[in-house]
């Protein structure tokens, strides 16, 4: 199965190589791009086709294991994601209305239900629950994995943090799936890692080659992270042999996915609060907080990665700690608040002079490296491949 595994990361690595280029060309020429505004970060005119590379790479690592892999569910994903990239990628061109694309959504997540014949119904011991109804399953299924898809497009702010978040994700649901023996959700989540590598690597430190993923992107990712949870959350899965020691699940999607969720959710309550649409654009989200105290693009996405990779650590002690399922998942909620939304306000309401602003403020300071030394050597070679 190793074999298999490193054949189809690196088909997924060097697929993206070699597309990424030709990708920007046809972005470029047909003015496919991200033009700036008042809302936006960047400030010149940036393509916008990512996610057609990133999909390239994810279906190319898929074909070249497919025949070591029996996967039929898989088709059922792709199938989903080539829905979302073309949704995403026509809202990058059109500006598609938010409740068409919600519409959408909730049909392709519907068709992952039903097709796949899995939903979010157990609980694997969370408040003594196991398996559910369907009739609440479907619902919650539909909720939650919308919820998700719109968490990941909503995150992708600033160069690198979608897709470094998507490979820190993949990496993270990947050593579940292997200790777990489930070989299609495995290669999901190696080929989507193998993608998103290359790509990061433009994204952060090109300049010629720069591009965003673009809605069609985050919507795959989406997809792909919504696969992943309701996977590991439908009952019977493989996984769910980890339950026997402890092993909280939910806590554990949640932990992963915390940063992107829980500052989705502060920024829509607070839109609703403020009488606006949820949907409605602004510049509220933490890699807003980050920019505004003064750090780079890159120390913004390195930031917040950690913040993730700590909250995911701190649910791995806790149950190493011997914690309840329960009480992982309060442990999980707690540092996903504090990290967003406590961290967020109290920021906020700072004086300048407050000391702790003034170290954030200066770590801020410290992470502006673009265009310099290391940062110019690896746009100088992400440039010229």
């Amino acid at each position: 199965m190793l074999q298999h595994i490193l054949i189809a990361f690196f088909a997924s690595l060097f697929a993206v190589m070699w597309i990424h280029p030709l990708v920007v060309r046809i972005a470029i020429e047909k003015n496919i791009v991200d033009n700036p505004d008042a809302r936006k970060l960047q400030r010149i005119p940036i393509p916008v086709l990512g996610g057609c590379a990133v999909l390239f790479g994810i279906l190319l690592g898929i074909g070249f294991t497919s025949a070591h892999c029996g996967c039929p569910s898989l088709f059922i994903i792709i199938t989903a994601m080539t829905i979302m990239l073309y949704t995403g990628t026509m809202d990058d061109i059109l500006s598609l209305s938010p409740r068409l694309r919600f519409i959408i959504e909730i049909m392709v997540v519907a068709l992952l239900i039903m097709a796949n014949k899995q939903s979010i119904d157990n609980f694997y011991g969370l408040w003594g629950l196991s398996t559910i109804p369907q009739w609440i399953a479907f619902p919650l299924t539909i909720f939650a994995a919308v919820g998700i898809i719109n968490a990941i497009n909503l995150i992708d702010g600033v160069d690198g943090l979608s897709s470094g978040y998507g490979v820190m994700a993949s990496i993270a649901f990947a050593a579940l799936f292997s200790l777990a023996g489930d070989v299609s959700m495995l290669t999901l989540a190696v080929v989507t890692a193998g993608s998103l590598i290359p790509f990061f690597f433009h994204n952060v430190f090109g300049k010629t080659s720069k591009m965003f993923i673009g809605d069609g992107g985050t919507l795959v990712l989406g997809v792909v992270f919504s696969s992943f949870v309701i996977n590991t959350l439908a009952d019977g899965s493989v996984v769910g042999k980890f339950t026997e020691n402890g092993f909280g699940l939910i806590p554990f999607t949640l932990a992963v996915l915390s940063i992107p969720v829980f500052d989705t959710l502060r920024v829509m309550l607070a839109r609703i609060a403020r009488r606006t649409s949820p949907f409605s654009p602004d510049k509220t989200h933490l890699h807003h907080l980050f920019i505004e105290l003064g750090f780079s693009h890159a120390g913004t996405t390195v930031s917040i990665l950690t913040l993730n990779s700590l909250i995911i650590l701190l649910h791995l002690l806790s149950w190493r700690l011997g914690c309840s399922v329960d009480v992982q998942l309060y442990i999980v909620i707690g540092a996903s608040l504090l990290s967003t939304t406590g961290f967020y306000y109290s920021t906020k309401a700072m004086s300048d002079n407050n000391l702790f602003k003034r170290m954030v403020k200066a770590i801020g300071r410290a992470s502006r490296i673009e265009r310099k030394g290391f940062f110019l050597t690896m746009q100088k070679l992400m440039d010229k491949i």
